[in-house]
């Protein structure tokens, strides 16, 4: 016999048989969509500190192949050789491509003809060499090279423009002279070798222009400057030449930022 409309069973089916109605169902809706809202920023300022704590690690790697190529042959290396145009047919060769024995790229360092140009076709396989120790990953790309060849996300400092000419250039990585830990007057810990200067047009590991002279205040320096600059929020990293790494603000005041970016301007840029 079948159960009547009144019995226990009947009533038990009939709650749990019912759904949500559309009111709660919104409501449902609006709660999640703010926690979403809640979690979304969170979510992406943790990404962005793994992402700037990556950084501050490829600067360090950084910073100890320099330091140990300086162990090596008592001085740095030169922040690139024979530029163009001041050498119309110039091997426009990197202060990186000369440290990767250090940065444990023996191999691809070996398959570079440091006798010719960085640009000749015999350099062209090894110059499309994706390094990631020199890329930030918080800088947005499709491709981990620049016009064919491996990028980076890292410049040297050859001076600034910010207080003078820089001429002749104050910084620690110039042309066609490698200097070594007794040139820094202003000492290491106040002296910035390598810094940012991410997604630049001439941002190739090998390419020789993978330098700069800061002339504006940090990441705001017009597209086609090469000049301190990251995707990071309210910033860049900075290599010094005691390999310690920092982030310099965008607050920065200029003046204490020119002196950061000279190895021997008799100043004090304490920060």
């Amino acid at each position: 016999m079948l159960p009547s409309s009144s019995s226990p069973y009947r009533r038990y089916r009939s709650v749990f048989a019912s759904g949500f109605t559309l009111v709660e169902l919104l409501v449902v809706l609006a709660v999640i969509g703010v926690l979403v809202g809640l979690l979304l920023p969170a979510v992406q300022a943790a990404r962005e500190a793994m992402r700037r704590a990556s950084c501050q690690n490829n600067m360090h790697q950084i910073g100890l192949a320099l330091h140990n190529y300086h162990a090596a042959h008592r001085k740095f290396p030169p922040g690139a050789i024979e530029v163009r145009p001041q050498y119309p047919n110039g091997k426009q060769l990197a202060w990186s491509a000369f440290v990767l024995p250090f940065l444990e790229q023996s191999g691809l360092h070996e398959q570079i003809d440091f006798g010719l140009a960085f640009d000749a076709p015999e350099n062209e396989l090894a110059a499309a060499t994706v390094l990631p120790t020199y890329l930030c990953p918080s800088t947005p790309r499709s491709d981990g090279r620049i016009q064919d060849r491996g990028a980076s996300d890292y410049g040297g400092i050859y001076g600034q423009r910010i207080t003078d000419r820089n001429d002749p250039p104050n910084g620690m990585m110039l042309h066609d002279r490698a200097l070594a830990m007794r040139d820094i007057l202003d000492g290491s810990s106040n002296t910035v070798m390598v810094s940012e200067d991410a997604a630049f047009p001439d941002g190739q590991w090998i390419n020789g222009r993978n330098l700069f002279d800061q002339a504006f205040p940090i990441n705001q320096a017009p597209a086609f400057e090469n000049d301190m600059r990251s995707f990071h929020v309210g910033g860049v990293m900075v290599l010094r030449a005691d390999s310690s790494v920092s982030f310099l603000t965008e607050q920065l005041d200029l003046e204490i930022l020119a002196a950061l970016c000279t190895r021997a301007g008799h100043d004090d840029a304490t920060l």
